[in-house]
């Protein structure tokens, strides 16, 4: 299945339309891609390879994309510990946060000390909206993830990437940063052309004639899946 890509002006002008003429609403939005977060880590780390998962949440959308995902981690029997240094403001992100700690779910402000501890990282730092350069408190963050031998799970795009550009050049802030396993959420990102390792799409909420509006196709989700493996073997970034 060839799947396009969606560059980031076209991933934002779809979010609108999906919460205007598509009757969604981001909380509903964001619950669907955090579940597919989470199931994309189940698949690639079931708990039996260990429990404590620490997630790093960004202070946008990518970031509750996160939120959403530990809360449905926990349910599937694992441990997560929260880094959320910058939390957002708005209803629906204290909602997020008032659910994890309603379940007893650790934050934490010591990313690197929690990192030590954990058997799983899912980065969900920096979405399709971000431009460089990284700002505090992540640049540490985001050289840790790029050090570490944990298994990482990016959200969309490997945060400190361009969205558009890859990774950043050699000798710059996490230029060495290659997670092992990459999920984009409706579509892939034109910056997949770069990326080396596992990739699942997931966002199972498109429709047939939104896809065709903007000119992407569908994943062919099974079952109840969530999530959908799409191998990254296309030159030119284009097509997968």
């Amino acid at each position: 299945m060839a799947l396009k890509t969606l560059a980031p002006a076209k991933a934002a002008d779809l979010d609108k339309e999906l919460m205007s003429s598509g009757g969604f609403s981001l909380d509903q939005l964001m619950e669907l891609a955090g579940l597919s977060v989470a199931e994309a880590a189940y698949r690639v780390h079931p708990p039996s390879k260990g429990k404590s998962v620490l997630v790093a949440c960004g202070p946008g959308n990518n970031g509750g994309d996160g939120l959403v995902a530990a809360r449905h981690l926990h349910h599937f029997g694992y441990k997560p510990t929260i880094y959320y240094p910058v939390p957002s403001k708005p209803e629906l992100f204290v909602g997020l946060q008032k659910q994890l700690k309603s379940l007893s779910i650790t934050f934490t402000e010591d990313f690197h000390s929690s990192m030590k501890s954990t058997d799983f990282i899912i980065d969900a730092i920096f979405g399709f909206s971000f431009k460089p350069p990284v700002r505090e408190p992540f640049p540490s963050v985001v050289e840790a993830l790029a050090e570490t031998s944990k298994p990482v799970l990016s959200v969309d795009s490997p945060s400190c990437w361009d969205v558009e550009g890859g990774p950043p050049k050699e000798g710059e802030l996490g230029a060495k940063f290659m997670p092992p396993y990459l999920i984009s959420l409706t579509a892939p990102k034109p910056s997949i052309r770069f990326y080396k390792g596992t990739h699942f799409v997931g966002g199972r909420f498109l429709s047939e004639d939104m896809a065709q509006k903007y000119d992407l196709t569908v994943p062919d989700y099974q079952g109840v899946d969530q999530i959908v493996e799409a191998p990254v073997d296309a030159p030119g970034g284009e097509k997968l």
